[in-house]
């Protein structure tokens, strides 16, 4: 083998054996979580470009062999990364995508450390989109158990009670979001404005409703 001098040892020749395929691995295997995580490249996304682009990702230049940095990237902005990309994939109806990223981007938000209802929001949306009801159904009974009139956790009540064919139970949490909507965005929380396109929708009635 290249590079081993020809008077080594027998150990020493097996220890470089070993050493120079081991190196290229590890360097694969960075390289590839990079891709994946860091989302920045588009390669996790053969199908389409940014959104609103409206350009087939495969017919854009991609940088051969650069993955992005995630290095520069604080915990949160990964996660809203993931996020971001989990809801994107949903809203495209790729739902195989929308799994595939949903566990990286629930443990990216668990590395942040004790959640807040904004936290347990995006988890619950991530749940939700994923096709995992009970994680979506446990952070909204969290977030309204503190505090029974968050917005957020009533849109997210809301939805689960959609998905599972509970009329009733949606019924009494739109009641409660409307009657709460008015106070709670006069909070101008963060999470409010962050998620003001959910908070809209769930103020106008559900499809099919009679005016």
């Amino acid at each position: 083998m290249a590079g081993i001098p020809p008077g080594a040892s027998p150990s020493a020749r097996n220890s470089l054996a070993w050493l120079v395929p081991g190196i290229a691995v590890l360097a694969l295997v960075a390289f590839l979580i990079g891709q994946r995580v860091g989302l920045g490249s588009g390669v996790a996304d053969a199908t389409s470009g940014p959104p609103g682009s409206g350009v087939p990702l495969a017919a854009e230049p991609l940088p051969a062999g650069r993955a992005p940095d995630i290095s520069t990237m604080t915990p949160e902005e990964r996660a809203n990364r993931l996020f971001d990309r989990v809801m994107s994939y949903s809203e495209r109806g790729r739902q195989d995508s929308a799994r595939m990223f949903a566990p990286m981007a629930i443990q990216a938000y668990e590395m942040l450390g004790a959640p807040d209802s904004h936290i347990r929001y995006d988890i619950g949306m991530i749940g939700l989109v994923s096709g995992d009801a009970a994680l979506a159904r446990a952070q909204a009974d969290t977030i309204l158990a503190k505090d029974r009139n968050h917005l957020l956790g009533l849109v997210l009540a809301m939805k689960v009670a959609g998905l599972r064919n509970d009329a009733a139970s949606r019924t009494q949490f739109a009641k409660r979001f409307t009657a709460a909507e008015p106070s709670e965005r006069a909070k101008k929380l963060k999470e409010y404005d962050d998620h003001a396109a959910d908070i809209e929708a769930a103020l106008r009635p559900p499809p099919g409703t009679k005016p």
